[in-house]
């Protein structure tokens, strides 16, 4: 239910501002004009200048008064519909001393900086009958710099009564009689709904160094969306229940409540939140008091006072969930909140024991306590975001926490425990010190996504996740993006509040976690872990700026005499966009043994076009080994700091390859001449084992995005991957199937898309067929026979290739799985590889199976098996099916909301919907803006999703049309999709011809 602007609260509102500005209107008498008697005996000139100095001084007098009474008394109605900037104010800011770029703060797009709030009392009033609270905030403030304006932040809030006063006797958070305390008269007060900002202008100004306290009522309502205060709805035995809950990050604590919403804000906050007692309320700390219900059914929670702390780190909740609880081993009580029937079926149970075992590897490696008596887990039906770390309320959107084991991937466990040591690394970086401003975001989430890994492999050692996953999944996929001339540096400057939202994307996340991955290794364990804990115990519960950081790791690497500074290095890495492509070769001349190798660097990027600017040089910590057909010498350090250098190395002769980038841990791509490639690929055919596994991966994927972006013959990669069949690690094969995911998507409309999916057929039958398909154990319905992961996840990946480019054993397979599940009504098929079979089964059976595969969508209640379900939906060969899909998600509430963006995604990927998902983007884009476009994220994803594989010139002029005609900002997402549809179409134009031309041809040694 929408919040009504004609509701008796409003109207009452608007009442009472007028009556405030009524009583605060001043009149003061006017000037009398002075009676001047004049000597008739005087001269008329004389006269004349003198009476000519008089008018005009009197007029200057009157219109001076004049103009501060239409200051002081402003009707409320003008200042209500935003125009404070009357002259009026400015004059009266004049006339007390303010300075000129202070008068009217406001019209900055950040706070004016004169206050600082220290601590926030918060009482809410929340009304799930009809979706709106009532709130009242009193904020201490402390006052910075002299000033008559009290400029704080508030977005949708209706504002009713507004006072000031003094602290007496400089603060101490109780009024007194003492002199200096006591009410401040306030003139007026406004929205200024441009920076969203609330004004108080005060009759006298604040002086420096004294305390104050703003009191401010207000209500507005708990939205339908998934920003600032807003609800949710489930079902619970057919019964539809509704919860609020809180989505501050990054500017939305100001829909809430008026605040300070700017992160270097911190203060503390005590919240009290009043509401039915059929109903539960969640908040950062635990609950201190409650009072009984009153004769109305209602309840009062007054909770903890929190740590100091940013306005978008408090959050609430109000629901009818229920829990399951543990204690961590210094005992901070841990508990997960959800729907009753998922707290009782257990699908919360695996979430919460990792949390409770992350807590101590956290408090261990950091060597920092967690900071507060609790944390709750929150299980939310929608939510922006798979996540937000609220400090001790993490909530999570239901699909990245609740697991059931009976029927959950490997892959889909691995997800949720990635999702959940993601959040509670936020309570360190992010919670406990928190970036000054949103340019250094990716100081916490960089630090969040790469102890994604590193916490995972502390809960499952045999996952290996750093040094493996981490390179196909953030490495590889990021520096895809970062190769784009639309991508930016990680550090970028953030001036509008519109910016904001804009760097929370991959480059934040990913290229972040890459870039304290390589700092990590270049630093060593301890040093690295003496530098984090220096720098979080210098800056709990306070802010910090990535020179901070660089600070304390310098001081870290002196303190074992290493002189490495730090800053300077990663500087070129934080302010420069992009990365280097490094090419190595040997310095070789009439086949003589040689010890010297030559190291270039040059930006990468996708269009040659494009590569104009040489300026761009960094500081790379290169790592090289040597090595031949038997052994491999250990590796080297050398920096290379500029453009080309020569370095010794060892000897080498005509049979010695040189490899760069040992497993990955620098963050740039490397290059050789072609007869070093010919040589590491024979190395790959002979004995791939002398090159590490990350090696291999990273080799894949080097080569297929240098050729892509043409530094390197199409047939390189093809051949490079002729070595698979011999592969035994999952890594490789994973980094290649990335790698002929993109060239499918590419081609798969092609005349000659055959030539490509038989060459992809022939390097994965042999290792398909010897992998077979997992196995339920006798007896146990949905167990899956545990094999190691990495064989498991091996065994899926080839499943899926197998299938994916047309295997037809593996789709036989597939269609009996799906053929005995109707018939028997019982779900064999193994939770693993249950994806491939849905969508395979989908795109080969008939309507009747896409109907059977909807209904088990709406009939299950495990969050894991919903989402594979629906994507299924998404693979069927059927356009009618696939535009009925469409239309549903987003014209019903059959389809969750957060799932409505992965359906049109997931329907694009289908070469038989691409063009469906296309215009049906184009056609709704508005109602999808208006649903998702605040959250900029969302919008993004989606904008990338539906475009990503689009490829033709019709597609290119199509999307250029759609830029021009929609008008819409979305961020950087839309001159990406731009680049990247550009890039689709200009390799089509230069390389497709070649790259067939090459799968052609029988296989030779030489390359090209």
């Amino acid at each position: 239910m929408g919040h009504n602007d004609s509701s008796p609260g409003a109207m009452r509102n608007g009442r009472r501002l007028s009556e405030q500005w009524g009583e605060s209107a001043v009149v003061r008498p006017r000037t009398t004009e002075r009676h001047i008697t004049v000597h008739k005996r005087l001269a008329l000139g004389f006269a004349l200048a003198i009476l000519t100095l008089i008018v005009v001084t009197a007029v200057a007098v009157a219109l001076s008064v004049r103009s501060e009474d239409c200051g002081g008394g402003r009707d409320g109605a003008a200042a209500a519909a935003g125009d404070p900037g009357s002259r009026g104010s400015s004059r009266l800011n004049g006339s007390r001393g303010e300075r000129a770029g202070e008068e009217e703060p406001w019209r900055s797009s950040r706070l004016p900086g004169s206050l600082r709030p220290r601590h926030y009392d918060l009482r809410l009033a929340v009304h799930m009958d009809n979706f709106t609270f009532a709130g009242w905030v009193s904020v201490e403030l402390e006052c910075v710099n002299a000033t008559r304006f009290v400029v704080l932040h508030a977005d949708r809030l209706e504002v009713d009564r507004v006072s000031v006063t003094a602290e007496g006797g400089g603060g101490g958070g109780r009024l007194a009689n003492r002199p200096g305390g006591g009410a401040i008269r306030v003139n007026r007060h406004f929205h200024h709904p441009a920076n969203q900002m609330y004004v108080v202008v005060l009759h006298r100004e604040l002086k420096p160094t004294r305390v104050y306290r703003l009191n401010v009522s207000f209500a507005a309502a708990i939205e339908d969306e998934l920003l600032g205060f807003f609800r949710s709805a489930y079902s619970q035995q057919r019964e539809r229940r509704y919860l609020a809950v809180t989505q501050f990050s990054p500017t939305h604590a100001r829909k809430a409540f008026p605040c300070f919403d700017e992160p270097v804000y911190k203060a503390t906050f005590s919240l009290a939140l009043r509401h039915d007692a059929q109903y539960t309320s969640l908040a950062n700390m635990p609950v201190e008091s409650s009072s009984p219900p009153d004769e109305d059914g209602w309840l009062t929670n007054r909770f903890a006072r929190t740590p100091r702390m940013s306005t978008y780190y408090l959050a609430w909740a109000v629901c009818n969930f229920t829990y399951r609880e543990t204690q961590s081993d210094d005992g901070v009580t841990i508990r997960l909140y959800a729907r009753p029937d998922a707290i009782a079926s257990g699908a919360g149970d695996y979430a919460l024991h990792i949390t409770k075992r992350l807590l101590g590897f956290y408090q261990d490696y950091f060597k920092v306590q967690y900071s507060l008596p609790k944390l709750d887990l929150l299980a939310v039906p929608k939510h922006p975001y798979a996540a937000m770390e609220n400090w001790g309320l993490s909530v999570f959107v239901e699909q990245k926490i609740l697991l059931d084991a009976e029927v959950a991937s490997s892959s889909y466990q691995m997800e949720v425990t990635m999702v959940v040591v993601h959040e509670i690394c936020h309570q360190w970086f992010g919670d406990l010190v928190t970036p000054v401003w949103w340019e250094d975001v990716w100081l916490k989430e960089g630090f969040a996504h790469f102890f994604e890994y590193v916490g995972t492999d502390f809960l499952f050692p045999k996952w290996n996740m750093e040094k493996q996953r981490f390179l196909t999944d953030v490495l590889h996929e990021v520096m895809q993006l970062d190769g784009l001339n639309s991508s930016h540096p990680i550090s970028q400057e953030v001036e509008e509040a519109a910016d904001i939202d804009r760097v929370f994307d991959w480059i934040a996340y990913k290229k972040g976690a890459a870039l304290i991955r390589m700092l990590a290794n270049v630093m060593g364990q301890t040093l690295f872990q003496k530098g984090l804990n220096d720098y979080l115990l210098s800056h709990m519960y306070s802010n910090a700026a990535r020179d901070d950081l660089w600070s304390k790791l310098s001081q870290a690497m002196r303190s074992e005499g290493r002189d490495i500074d730090i800053g300077k290095m990663m500087d070129r890495w934080t302010l420069q966009m992009g990365y280097p492509v490094v090419t190595i070769s040997k310095n070789q001349s009439e086949q003589l043994p040689t010890h010297y190798i030559t190291v270039s660097q040059e930006h990468f990027l996708y269009g040659p076009e494009l590569r104009r600017n040489h300026s761009l040089q960094w500081q790379i910590p290169l790592t090289v080994a040597v090595g031949n057909a038997s052994s491999v010498r250990a590796e080297s350090l050398i920096w290379i700091n500029n453009h080309t250098e020569t370095h010794r190395v060892g000897q080498m002769d005509d049979a010695t390859w040189l490899l760069g980038n040992i497993n990955q841990t620098g963050y740039f791509r490397v290059n050789y001449d072609l007869q070093n490639w010919k040589l590491l690929i024979q190395q790959l055919h002979n004995n791939p084992q002398i090159i590490t596994v990350g090696n291999r991966a990273g080799l894949i994927d080097d080569a297929f995005n240098l050729a892509r972006a043409g530094y390197l013959p199409q047939g390189v990669p093809l051949q490079l991957i002729g070595y698979l069949p011999e592969e035994p690690s999952f890594l490789p094969w994973h980094s290649a199937s990335r790698a002929l995911y993109q060239l499918d998507k590419l081609l798969d409309r092609t005349d000659e898309y055959s030539l490509f999916s038989d060459y992809v057929l022939k390097q994965v039958a042999s290792r398909y067929h010897q992998m077979g398909w997992p196995t339920n154990m006798p007896g146990g319905e949905g167990n899956v026979l545990q094999a190691s992961y990495q064989t498991e996840e091996l065994q899926r990946e080839l499943i899926m290739l197998a299938c994916s480019f047309g295997n037809k054993q593996c789709h036989r397979q597939a269609v009996a799985y799906i053929s005995d599940w109707i018939s028997s009504n019982k779900n064999r098929i193994p939770p693993n590889i249950r994806d491939i079979v849905y969508c395979t089964g989908v795109s080969l059976m008939d309507e009747d199976v896409w109907e059977f595969i909807w209904m088990k969508f709406h009939s299950t209640d495990a969050v894991s098996e919903k989402k594979i379900l629906l994507e299924a939906l998404t693979c069927s060969d059927n356009s009618f099916l696939l535009s009925r899909l469409l239309n549903l998600s987003l014209t019903s509430d059959l389809v969750p909301e957060q799932d409505v963006i992965d359906v049109i995604i997931h329907v694009g990927r289908n070469p038989q919907g691409r063009n469906l998902a296309w215009k049906y983007f184009r056609e709704k884009w508005e109602v999808l803006n208006a649903r998702y476009g605040e959250a900029l994220f969302m919008s993004s994803k989606l904008i990338g999703g539906v475009t990503e594989f689009l490829n033709t010139d019709r597609e290119l002029n199509e999307l250029k049309e759609f830029i021009q005609s929609s008008g819409v900002g979305a961020g950087p997402a839309l001159p990406r999709a731009l680049e990247i549809v550009e890039g689709n179409v200009r390799w089509h134009r230069l390389h497709r011809r070649q790259f067939y031309q090459w799968l052609r041809k029988p296989l030779s040694p030489k390359l090209g």
